[in-house]
């Protein structure tokens, strides 16, 4: 990824911070969920979403265990990156416990933070304190074009 996609996606995110959290929304300043944050990142780059997603229940991932969103990941990102090599505005993948599949995602903002959608409140920057390490499912860089 050059600089400028990173540095243009991490702008993007946080034009999102403050939008309140939705359930499969995907609306800068109306609601989103953490998905809806990338899928609204991704038109913005790129102009529109490579697939649509199909309507979800909070409770998806523990329902069938299926690595849906590292499916996508590697679909429309590629490989995943080591975690030594991740910079600003790479998007982020978490899974709760190692025996679950990933059910969160958020953009790194570099340093010791990432912005995400927060449930049950809105879009924020998060310190990534080792709690939030630790959950890292994989890193992956947004395409150059």
């Amino acid at each position: 990824m050059s600089k400028d996609i990173g540095a243009r996606v991490l702008s993007i995110a946080e034009s999102w911070i403050g939008t309140p959290y939705r359930h499969q929304g995907a609306t800068k300043g109306v609601g989103c969920d953490c998905l809806g944050l990338v899928r609204g990142i991704w038109r913005e780059l790129y102009g529109e979403e490579p697939e649509r997603p199909a309507a979800y229940a909070t409770d998806w991932a523990e329902r069938d265990g299926e690595e849906r969103l590292i499916g996508a990941a590697y679909r429309h990102f590629g490989s995943a990156l080591p975690a030594d090599r991740m910079r600003p505005g790479d998007l982020l993948l978490f899974r709760w416990r190692p025996d679950c599949v990933a059910k969160h995602a958020g953009i790194f903002c570099g340093g010791e933070h990432f912005i995400h959608a927060y449930e049950q409140s809105a879009v924020v920057r998060s310190p990534l304190a080792p709690a939030w390490r630790r959950k890292i499912a994989g890193a992956f860089r947004f395409p150059d074009g």
